[in-house]
């Protein structure tokens, strides 16, 4: 990728000139490591609310591409359940269900679909789902294939599921006020040890970007939902601090979890410091 390149990404994502220091000494040699992978391969990219994933992934594809290898992004977001189906998933399991995020919320099989035609056939229709909406938009993204490797990107991109004894006490006021009898947090672990746990198994390289708390999830998320407002004043589900104090506490328990137990497990484990940026070279497990 040459230097005018990453200045037009750098501006056209809004980011700061000296963000090209970020792009040389983390983001190209991680796109170094992933060209040398096996073809096809999925990468998965896991990090908290705000952590930088996205924006990681926009620099990751063209850098990939000046090294000769055909990639796209797939976000986990990209397969939300639509509004009215987590409205079903409420009403037959759990009220906690309405709200996006947590695993349970997004259609897992489409996930598999996509991984089979991107890497294996012509291409396929990846889904968008809009937030400031909180449906799955009407028109999806076309990606050409097939792909070298596709970069799966999602807050809980990789997790595993917890101890069962883990689940006995509440994580916060929204669990221990809407989920007493632990009905929705058992469903979301149950999912994860089961059609969760077999789409991540098509992981074969998984990168971490390890924010340094949960408190920073909630400072990043009020970035990025004011940063919505601006993009799409009228949309309808943008929240104010009050809603997203709630929504987050839906994320809380699942982030804590990753944030003890994954960093040894990923085969990248990469600091992210409070202004969003590695703190740090990593760690890479051989």
């Amino acid at each position: 990728m040459n230097p005018e390149a990453i200045e037009a990404l750098i501006a056209a994502e809004g980011l700061p000139a000296d963000y090209r220091a970020v792009v040389e000494h983390h983001w190209a040699p991680l796109a170094d490591r992933i060209a040398t992978l096996p073809r096809p391969s999925v990468v998965g990219i896991n990090g908290a609310q705000g952590s930088g994933k996205t924006t990681l992934c926009r620099f990751l594809e063209p850098q990939l591409a000046g090294r000769g290898v055909r990639a796209a992004t797939v976000s986990l977001d990209d397969l939300y359940l639509t509004r009215s189906e987590r409205r079903r998933l409420a009403a037959n399991v759990h009220p906690l269900f309405a709200t996006r995020g947590v695993p349970g919320t997004h259609d897992i099989a489409l996930g598999e679909t996509l991984f089979d035609t991107l890497l294996q056939h012509s291409g396929a229709v990846v889904p968008r789902f809009d937030k400031a909406r909180d449906d799955r938009a009407p028109d999806g993204r076309a990606i050409a294939g097939p792909l070298d490797v596709v970069l799966f990107e999602g807050w809980c991109v990789g997790a595993i599921p917890q101890p069962a004894a883990a689940l006995a006490e509440p994580a916060n006021r929204l669990e221990a006020e809407e989920d007493q009898r632990g009905i929705w947090r058992r469903e979301v672990n149950r999912r994860l040890s089961t059609d969760y746990a077999a789409l991540f198994a098509r992981i074969d390289w998984l990168v971490m970007l390890k924010v340094e708390s949960f408190a920073a999830v909630r400072a990043n998320r009020l970035l990025q939902e004011r940063k919505l407002a601006l993009a799409q004043p009228g949309g309808a589900a943008l929240m104010d601090e009050a809603a997203l104090d709630r929504f987050v506490q839906h994320y809380e328990r699942l982030t804590r979890w990753q944030l003890a137990e994954m960093p040894t497990r990923a085969d990248l484990a990469i600091s992210i410091g409070p202004d969003q940026r590695p703190s740090g070279s990593g760690r890479q497990i051989v």
